[in-house]
């Protein structure tokens, strides 16, 4: 199984090419995958089970990438010191989490209405599920499956979404205020309506979602995808799209601050038709 779990580390960090450290990095990794695997095997998982939850608990790859230092004249040590670090705290989340819901199958389920306040939903299967009207403030949904679920009219409060799949998710009147989306997948997510202030969304997927007729106040797209994403008639207010390519961006008819409106000039963005305050 080790050398399974090392071909998994070769694919996952096959685009990172040879950085300095890599192979310690590895090391660690394995090390803590291999004690994922074998805690599995004593809850009574079969071999392909705790395979498979192991490397489904491993998560972002982006995150891990951004806690090792690049720079040469930095001692390797610091780096393996800082990933070992970081993967202590994702694999002790399913030893240590109080959570009933992290690690769980739970698709097509109704969980409408409830109060889940600091639920941890991590690495767990939640397509189809109905979370409407739900108080998820400060909930945690990392690797977690979620594909054609529903949080309408949820409250998402600093709530945190990484490497999650939020395909076909409904967010129309949440609200995900201070929410973190970090690397997940958003293809055809309906917002509309949904309160968007100081949502943090980092290297996600949100092209030719709609933002039509939005207030966003604060908002970050940091390094995210916004090809054909639409901003039509929305009113935008110190919203900032860091490393983002905005080019084929849609803003028509939006309104917007001198400063928002600065920073997408600088960016080449389609800003014929929109007005400025």
């Amino acid at each position: 199984m080790e050398n399974k779990l090392q071909e998994f580390l070769d694919e996952a960090f096959k685009p990172y090419g040879n950085f300095p450290s890599r192979k310690d990095v590895e090391q660690e990794l394995l090390a803590n995958l291999t004690e994922k695997y074998q805690d599995l095997k004593l809850q009574g998982k079969s071999d392909a089970e705790a395979y498979q939850a192991t490397v489904d608990s491993f998560g972002d790859v982006t995150e891990i990438m951004d806690n090792v230092q690049h720079n040469p004249g930095v001692e390797l040590e610091n780096d393996i010191r800082s990933v070992g670090r970081t993967l202590r705290d994702t694999f002790k989340l399913a030893k240590t989490s109080k959570s009933k819901f992290s690690m769980t199958e739970l698709k097509q389920s109704d969980l409408s209405d409830t109060q889940l306040v600091g639920s941890d939903f991590s690495f767990s299967s939640l397509s189809e599920t109905d979370f409407s009207a739900a108080n998820l403030t400060g909930s945690t949904f990392n690797g977690s499956d979620l594909r054609k679920s529903s949080f309408k009219a949820a409250n998402l409060k600093d709530a945190a979404f990484a490497g999650s799949d939020l395909t076909n998710v409904t967010f129309d009147s949440a609200n995900l205020t201070n929410a973190h989306i970090k690397a997940c997948a958003l293809k055809d997510a309906s917002f509309e309506k949904a309160t968007l202030d100081g949502t943090y969304f980092k290297h996600s997927d949100l092209s030719e979602v709609s933002f039509e007729g939005q207030s966003l106040n604060g908002t970050v797209f940091d390094g995210s995808s916004v090809k054909k994403a639409s901003f039509k008639n929305a009113v935008l207010a110190d919203v900032t799209f860091h490393h983002s390519d905005v080019k084929h961006t849609v803003f028509d008819g939006a309104t917007m601050d001198k400063v928002t409106y600065a920073l997408l000039k600088g960016a080449k963005a389609n800003l014929d038709n929109v007005i400025v305050k």
